[in-house]
């Protein structure tokens, strides 16, 4: 596996103190300004070895054409990009993760839904996690994010200052849902979120976007007469305090495993109802904890992905 010595100038700039924490890669959850290089495998070889132990301790992408392989969640990609970490109207949030990489289209992407958001009424985009350097599964947080095409924005405002690395790392997201999570916070709540995630939605490339049940509820309510965007925002579990763009896989990469389309309609009726459920928001504990799954391995993953792992 490459080391942050084998890559371009830039990027080992932008690298330099950066490795991934363990623990829990909510937008809540602080990174960390001095972070602790994650220490090496015993025995990396090992078929057992947990494929998000493998990837997450890569800190650089593939040299070579841009690919997906795979799944969003059972997935990598090659010639991956790293978001610069300022933009005229983007920040990087949490750099010690290193996740601030994708796909150059995902990268492009971020850049110009940024330079839109003021028409949105929004100052610029608080960007949280997109991939690993070469996705992958992750040591900590998210299924998805493997192919390069997925992004977290965060439901809070660009500040307008160029916030410090403690800040990046420190400063909390802003958590846009009713405590008992049946509805919006009024007082968090703007029509500019509103605009911010229906521009986005209209963006042809755009897959699906994952927010809370109840910001798909404020959405419903508060779309007015045009609602074709609202059938890709989709409910999902947290998504409180950002939303989830995953863009669809780029026409003629065979080897990216595309979504089905969503279901037709705005998704507003009794698909919304089942998520305010007393089954849904508070579920039964089990009288039997399961057993955890045990962790997927590089054999599960798409045969160039272990390619992938090791190019230099």
């Amino acid at each position: 596996m490459p080391l942050a010595s084998t890559l371009p100038l830039p990027i080992v700039a932008a690298l330099a103190g950066l490795v991934l924490a363990v623990g829990p890669a909510a937008a809540q959850d602080r990174g960390s300004v001095n972070p602790r290089p994650l220490p090496p495998l015993a025995n990396p070889n090992d078929p057992s070895t947990p494929a998000k132990a493998l990837f997450g301790r890569v800190t650089g992408p593939t040299g070579g054409t841009a690919e997906s392989f795979g799944s969003y969640a059972k997935g990598c990609f090659s010639g991956g990009e790293a978001l610069p970490m300022d933009g005229a109207t983007w920040q990087v949030m949490r750099p010690s993760r290193n996740r601030m990489w994708g796909t150059p289209r995902l990268v492009d992407f971020i850049e110009r839904l940024a330079a839109r958001a003021p028409q949105a009424g929004w100052p610029g985009l608080l960007v949280g996690d997109m991939s690993q350097p070469r996705g992958g599964p992750m040591l900590t947080g998210h299924a998805s994010h493997q192919l390069g095409l997925d992004v977290d924005v965060w439901l809070t405002p660009m500040p307008g200052h160029r916030m410090s690395r403690a800040e990046r790392e420190e400063t909390s997201a802003t958590n846009v849902v009713r405590e008992d999570r049946l509805d919006i916070d009024p007082d968090a709540w703007t029509e500019q979120h509103l605009g911010l995630i229906r521009m986005t939605a209209r963006q042809p490339e755009v897959a699906r976007i994952f927010v809370n049940p109840a910001i798909k509820k404020a959405l419903c309510r508060e779309a007015g007469g045009d609602r074709g965007w609202l059938t890709k925002v989709r409910p999902m579990y947290g998504h409180n305090y950002h939303y989830h763009i995953r863009l669809s896989c780029p026409g003629g990469e065979e080897a990216c495993g595309d979504q089905a389309p969503p279901p037709p309609g705005d998704g507003c009726g009794a698909e919304l109802a089942h998520w305010f459920s007393p089954a849904i928001l508070n579920p039964p504990k089990p009288k039997v904890a399961p057993k955890p799954r045990p962790p997927m391995t590089l054999a599960a993953l798409p045969d160039a992905c272990r390619a992938v792992l090791h190019a230099r």
